[in-house]
């Protein structure tokens, strides 16, 4: 596949970070997951690195990661790149000031008003980050934390699907994500690192969406965190998480407004998944909150929304207080059962389950400090955002 630049418009939202079309809004863009080996963004055999190297004078370029989707019409269309309104040539030797860009892309020296063209080599990391991983490497709330994370310079190799990325792509991923530019990779060394060479050490195995990560997490979940985090998904904006809604329109392909085991099961095939059986039926068990068969448009929200919202003191209070009726400062045994009994699973078993997980000092009810830990505890998403302040 050959690869062309053009310059063009694509709708983006606040900090620009698109991988696909239909995704969640923030931060995670990324819906289909990519094999290691993703030939189909690799450069032709006629462009050689020296070839690439000197049209990184033509940049900035590698800002984002538009491309242009109208022109792929099967595996041998060109990939074309869009999006250069802020493209200038380069002048070998010349230092540029002006901190232009998009959040996420941003290289440190930009934001030091001191950078060149190996800012061009930061923004391919990061887009090779998110390409590998679902989410970007620096990313907070707002624009200046963002920056602060890119300043601070920590990029996690550790949390999921990291263990399962082959060395090697991490090893480039690093070398492009150096914090010194004249340290950082340059294009033509990228080209020769055994990861991006043809026939090299590139892994062929899909590696999970981030969409299927969350849905294993939730899987995982007490009962009690998974009618929280319901209680949130109720209250999220339309706004954040239209790319979650393209993506249940397109598993809901009876346009039912549920969506069914058989559809769960196609989805997730076009997502990457490899899983068996037995283990989308328990996702599907897990997403089915209110146990009637079907995972329904919020359901489906709870169990694949970012987990960045549990970073947000008022989301989790607000749903503290759903379940604390009488405003007492605890939940007690009777308002989980009540809470529990409306979902179909008030039983004793489930309610004991819940407190001797949840109720850390035996006293028979859950605090807020109970309840917020709960909802922080082994959440990739939270984990991986708290590294980044």
């Amino acid at each position: 596949m050959g690869i062309c630049f053009t310059k063009g418009f694509c709708g983006r939202d606040r900090h620009e970070i698109h991988i696909s079309s239909s995704s969640e809004a923030s931060p995670t863009r990324q819906n289909h997951p990519f094999p290691e080996s993703f030939e189909q963004f690799k450069f032709p055999t006629h462009a050689s690195p020296s070839k690439f190297e000197s049209s990184s004078r033509i940049g900035p370029i590698l800002r984002k990661p538009y491309v242009d989707i109208s022109t792929l019409r099967n595996e041998d269309s060109p990939l074309k790149a869009t999006d250069f309104g802020l493209s200038v040539f380069i002048e070998e030797g010349k230092s540029y000031k002006d901190v232009v860009g998009s959040a996420y892309y941003v290289a440190p020296e930009v934001l030091r008003r001191r950078y060149g063209k190996e800012i061009d080599m930061w923004s391919a990391g990061v887009i090779l980050y998110i390409l590998l991983s679902g989410v970007p490497p620096f990313w907070a709330e707002t624009e200046k934390g963002i920056f602060n994370a890119i300043l601070e310079g920590y990029v996690d190799f550790e949390s999921s699907p990291w263990p399962s990325i082959s060395s090697e792509a991490k090893d480039l991923i690093k070398k492009m994500l150096t914090m010194d530019p004249k340290m950082r990779i340059s294009a033509a060394q990228a080209l020769e690192h055994p990861w991006l060479k043809e026939d090299g050490e590139a892994s062929s195995k899909p590696i999970d969406s981030a969409v299927l990560i969350r849905m294993k997490q939730f899987r995982s979940m007490n009962k009690l965190k998974r009618l929280a985090l319901k209680v949130i998904a109720e209250n999220v904006s339309e706004e954040e998480i239209k790319g979650l809604r393209q993506m249940f329109n397109n598993m809901d392909t009876d346009r039912s407004g549920t969506i069914t085991y058989d559809e769960l099961k196609t989805g997730l095939s076009k997502l990457g998944s490899k899983l068996n059986e037995a283990e989308i039926q328990q996702l599907m068990e897990a997403a089915d909150v209110d146990n009637n068969g079907f995972i329904d448009y919020i359901e489906f929200i709870t169990a694949t929304m970012h987990r960045h919202r549990l970073d947000k003191d008022e989301n989790l209070y607000k749903a503290f207080m759903y379940f604390d009726k009488d405003h007492s400062g605890f939940i007690t045994r009777d308002e989980l059962r009540h809470a529990m009994t409306e979902y179909g699973i008030g039983d004793e078993a489930s309610i004991d389950e819940v407190l001797d997980d949840v109720d850390t000092d035996k006293d028979g009810k859950i605090n807020y400090e109970e309840f917020v830990t709960m909802m922080r505890k082994g959440t990739l998403d939270h984990n991986v955002q708290q590294r980044h302040f």
